[in-house]
């Protein structure tokens, strides 16, 4: 078997060297085996699905640490109304819509894998690495702008304030740990999380039921709330609900953590009688953690912005005031004194930090499931570890960039947030759409309204898609940067002959003790002249060679690395042909040349031609297309696969 990375060597020579440097490489690259078949098997470490819902929630629930407060600043007093919006929204549009998508991925491959599959090829293969670009752009900064609040919250503390003010500082700090957790592995993530969740929920119920009970002894805070809201719109409350659904995308942050529910599924464990191919316990457990996760949030949510919007001055939202950015911080601390404000803090701090264990989660989901696959990342991106590392440079980067400033990195979580949902609105509404007219006009409204929602934010804060097309264009360029640098991988996991195949090649074998395979393209079927003109050109007779016409069909060139090469045997009037379908023809030919010197020990010789055209432009059809020019592509793919050139398959062109 012939494979696409130089790791299956590197693994054997580390086995037979187990020196400090290999035993930390070999830890370091855990994930990537010298069988692709155990690597992409590979299984994930397993919980129960609530252990699952707090590694999401800690992104989904952090929320609460800044969403009232961002509420408030958006509506005004309209917060509870748009609030209300988001909620209903999420429960009557998210959880159907996402419950769907895990019935379709339930391996974790979300909405994206649902509308790559839905356009094939290069049109499929572009639509898929943008949407990993808005993915990138919504787990990237969930991770930074969750460090960088939670650092606020370090740092507005009346007890470590004075002593902890360089934020950029401490939020690399932050975001250190989080990635130390990661080398550890899923395990731990998945433990920590839980005890996280649990604190915070049980602060926040402190906190919401003293100030549920402080509106229940003064209502008139409530009436007056009531009163003033209605003022503001000429006593009408329909006009307040009509400008509450205008303005509550700017309150989709509460909508976050769908999309890495779906992507980390692979952790949720299923029933004892699922399979690979069936996994009813693995999506009903997920869809579990969707709607428990939808519903303690909305619960949250609408007293949160109830409790905020009623007792909390209008000044002290405003941009330096004391409750901007931690509007339950500010009541734990207002209400129940310094001690417990410290011990909400600390949860909260906690619980932002650690948001970015879910969407580190979802990143190590997502991206060795494509960028690899698409040849467009190194094989060490297979690997959780390295990419660990990667992303939270990354991660570093953007703090530094963004001076972990939250409101300037909100823009771009949104949009991301946002896009991602629409995609998989999207992708759900044409997957529905054969399913009866109700079903595709419930999907219908809610694509609507995602559509809408993503659009009015782009226009409203117009930053969050500049920042996107960054990451969507550093993920383009880097793609199709690492695809040419890897085209002359061998890229072939196995070759498989049929009975006839392996007739032809013993029985020419016995016969003229060499194989020599002639190259000719599908559809040409004049064997006779193609074989004429090869061995005038190289002055052949047929006692020195008998050719075995080769015959490659690429199939879908977008694609980068195949599973197993199948070759059928011809006997086509006479002419022994040998035929498969494969990525690539070069590719092909060198992976066949090479299983035929192995299995026979024989070394075979390859015949091709030169083609007519610029080089440059042969070039880019082999990247692209999977042709070109054949000749030198599979002399160089065979001198990467076989160093020795003793025992490398010759390459004959005229």
């Amino acid at each position: 078997m012939y494979y696409a990375d130089g790791f299956a060597r590197a693994d054997r020579q580390d086995r037979r060297s187990p020196t400090a440097a290999n035993k930390f490489r070999r830890w370091f690259l855990d994930g990537i085996r010298s069988e692709p078949d155990v690597r992409a098997s590979s299984p994930m470490h397993k919980s129960k699905w609530w252990n699952v819902m707090c590694l999401t929630g800690v992104d989904y629930f952090s929320t609460l640490g800044y969403q009232p407060g961002i509420a408030f600043l958006a509506a005004g007093l309209l917060s509870p109304i748009a609030t209300l919006v988001v909620v209903l929204l999420t429960l009557f549009g998210l959880v159907p819509l996402y419950s769907r998508v895990a019935k379709e991925s339930p391996h974790g491959q979300g909405s994206i894998s649902m509308l790559e599959k839905l356009m094939p090829g290069w049109r499929g293969k572009t639509l898929v690495l943008v949407l990993l670009g808005f993915a990138a752009t919504d787990f990237i900064i969930t991770i930074t702008l969750s460090a960088a609040d939670a650092t606020a919250h370090i740092v507005q503390n009346p007890i470590v304030g004075a002593y902890l003010n360089n934020q950029v500082l401490v939020t690399i700090c932050l975001l250190a740990v989080l990635s130390a957790i990661f080398l550890k592995g899923f395990k731990e993530a998945i433990g920590v999380s839980v005890g996280l969740v649990l604190l915070y929920i049980v602060c926040n119920l402190v906190v919401l039921g003293n100030a549920i009970a402080h509106i229940v002894q003064q209502p008139q805070v409530l009436l007056n709330w009531q009163n003033n809201m209605l003022a503001a719109h000429h006593g009408s409350i329909w006009s307040a609900i009509g400008l509450s659904l205008i303005l509550f995308p700017k309150l989709a942050l509460g909508m976050s953590g769908f999309e890495t529910g779906v992507a980390v599924m692979p952790l949720v464990e299923g029933k004892s009688t699922d399979t690979h191919e069936d996994l009813t316990g693995r999506i009903e457990n997920t869809r579990k953690l969707l709607l428990t996760a939808a519903i303690v949030m909305a619960v949250l949510l609408m007293s949160s912005s109830i409790a905020t919007t009623v007792l909390i001055p209008a000044e002290a939202f405003a941009e330096g005031g004391p409750a901007n950015g931690r509007a339950l911080a500010y009541l734990a601390h207002t209400n129940l004194g310094t001690s417990f404000g410290t011990v909400y803090d600390i949860s909260t701090i906690l619980i932002l930090w650690f948001a970015g264990a879910s969407a580190m989660a979802g990143l190590l989901n997502l991206v060795p499931r494509y960028l690899p696959r698409y040849g467009m990342a190194p094989a060490w991106a297979l690997a959780q570890r390295p990419l660990v590392v990667f992303f939270t440079i990354v991660s570093v980067v953007v703090t530094v960039l963004f001076n972990a400033n939250v409101d300037a990195q909100a823009g771009a979580y949104a949009t991301g947030v946002l896009v991602l949902i629409t995609s998989a609105a999207l992708a759900v509404f044409l997957v529905t759409w054969k399913e009866g007219v109700l079903k595709r006009l419930a999907f219908a409204v809610i694509l609507i309204v995602f559509l809408y929602t993503s659009v009015a934010n782009m226009i409203e804060r117009p930053e969050g898609l500049h920042i996107a097309s960054f990451f969507i264009s550093a993920i383009l360029l880097t793609s199709l940067i690492s695809r040419g640098i890897r085209s002359f991988e061998l890229r072939i996991d196995k070759v498989n002959f049929d009975a006839k195949a392996e007739e032809i090649v013993r029985e020419t074998l016995r016969k003229r003790g060499q194989i020599c395979l002639l190259a000719n393209r599908p559809g040409s079927n004049n064997y006779a002249r193609k074989e004429l003109e090869i061995r005038t050109l190289h002055k052949l007779t047929e006692e020195e060679a008998a050719f075995i016409f080769l015959e490659v069909l690429v199939d879908d060139p977008s694609q980068f690395q195949g599973d197993c090469l199948d070759v059928t045997g011809h006997d086509v009037d006479g002419h022994l042909v040998l035929r498969c379908n494969s990525l690539a023809t070069p590719n092909a030919i060198a992976a066949i040349l090479l299983y035929i010197r192995d299995t026979t020990g024989n070394l075979p010789h390859a015949y091709l031609g030169w083609t007519e055209g610029n080089p440059i432009m042969y070039v880019f059809r082999y990247i692209f297309l999977g042709e070109g020019e054949t000749a030198p592509v599979t002399r160089e793919i065979l001198r990467e696969a076989e160093p020795d050139p003793d025992k490398r398959p010759k390459i004959l062109v005229g």
